[in-house]
């Protein structure tokens, strides 16, 4: 799946949230989120028989601050969500340093490539490159969940709504851009091309 085209897979469930949140407000788009979740995990399994670890950890994660969110008529918990799932995965990224052999960023790009012979051999690159870009990921989901976290508590549902949706996929966007740029530049100068 090109990456493009899976980012706006990975944020099929927040777009339906901002379509339900603009019709019927925070509760109804956080149970349209859970169900979109729900459907997106159910949808790779059936599919590839197999789900990522970071759909399930989001689904799971939707469900259980989402659920709160409508049992106790509470945005709060919805809002905390996304700041504690970017810090998990910050935290992953982190980790995989000490507890890995490899990189979580490198050993996601191969996973991603395991079928393509020629791929994996492309990515084949210094250890000091792989752990960059492993650093640069834990550092911009780190600081995703503190500017979440900061629009939570200065700024209305609303504009942390519009944040949710197209901020972070903005800036998910450009920071994918960036590392693609980074990677195709060492692979340019390790490969000799």
């Amino acid at each position: 799946m090109p990456i493009l085209m899976k980012l706006l897979y990975d944020f099929f469930p927040a777009i339906l949230f901002y379509i339900a949140y603009k019709f019927y407000g925070i509760f109804v788009a956080t149970g349209v989120l859970i169900v979109a979740s729900a459907v997106q995990v159910g949808y790779l399994w059936i599919r590839h028989r197999r789900v990522e670890t970071m759909h399930v950890i989001t689904f799971i994660l939707v469900l259980i601050f989402g659920g709160t969110t409508i049992i106790l008529h509470d945005a709060i918990f919805l809002k905390w969500k996304v700041s504690i799932i970017n810090w998990l995965f910050g935290l992953a990224f982190l980790a995989s340093e000490i507890f890995m052999k490899k990189t979580l960023v490198q050993w996601l790009i191969e996973e991603g490539n395991k079928h393509h012979k020629s791929a994996q051999k492309q990515f084949d690159l210094p250890k000091n490159v792989w752990r960059k870009l492993n650093a640069m990921w834990a550092g911009y989901f780190l600081l995703i969940g503190f500017v979440n976290i900061y629009i939570v508590y200065q700024y209305s549902t609303r504009i942390w709504v519009d944040f949710k949706v197209f901020g972070m996929l903005g800036m998910t966007i450009v920071f994918i851009l960036l590392q693609t740029w980074y990677l195709y530049k060492h692979l340019k100068k390790h490969h000799g091309h």
